[in-house]
């Protein structure tokens, strides 16, 4: 059970983020909600949530800013005391073959798909280390292991996931 913890998803306003929202909600967790969608739905997912007997809350930090990311992680750290749970799940998607892939939505993909992680665990990660718990899920996908014709920045961002959460393990637990 998570009765008492916290746990961030990005890009929980839909699709897999939110079914791991509410999921985490029916463990027990308190839930910092964040992604893209309009205010009355948004409004229906905490609902949702909190009818499940935990609080939550709501920030729409756009995930290819990392002042914006600080002032989510912060946020929840003010309303919960800490992030128990930082599931990094926010990811967008552009296809186009590499030379005519606008360098803008590049930039975007890797922001939102790969920094992003890297901005909330650094924000999260101390206080998990002082309290001596904490859990970070990195949401990757068949593409952090394989290519796909014309998903460049999105293969990119997923190896660079994949990479980003065996650093953590190896970190962690280095091999023999």
């Amino acid at each position: 059970m998570l009765r008492g913890k916290t746990a961030l998803v990005t890009g929980s306003t839909s699709g897999i983020g939110l079914g791991i929202a509410r999921a985490l909600a029916a463990q027990g967790a308190n839930i910092v909600v964040n992604g893209f969608g309009d205010a009355e739905a948004i409004a229906g997912i905490e609902k949702e949530l909190q009818a499940q007997g935990v609080a939550s809350m709501y920030h729409g930090a756009d995930m290819s800013k990392p002042s914006q990311i600080e002032d989510m992680v912060r946020a929840a750290e003010s309303r919960f005391g800490r992030i128990d749970v930082l599931v990094n799940n926010a990811g967008i998607q552009h296809v186009a073959s590499i030379e005519d892939f606008p360098t803008e939505r590049w930039d975007a993909v890797i922001a939102v798909n790969l920094s992003s992680a890297f901005h909330t665990i650094r924000m999260a990660l101390p206080k998990m280390r002082r309290a001596n718990w904490g859990r970070i899920v990195n949401i990757a996908s068949v593409h952090g292991l394989v290519a796909s014709v014309q998903k460049s920045a999105y293969v990119a961002a997923k190896h660079g996931i994949v990479g980003l959460t065996r650093w953590w393990r190896w970190r962690r637990r280095p091999p023999a």
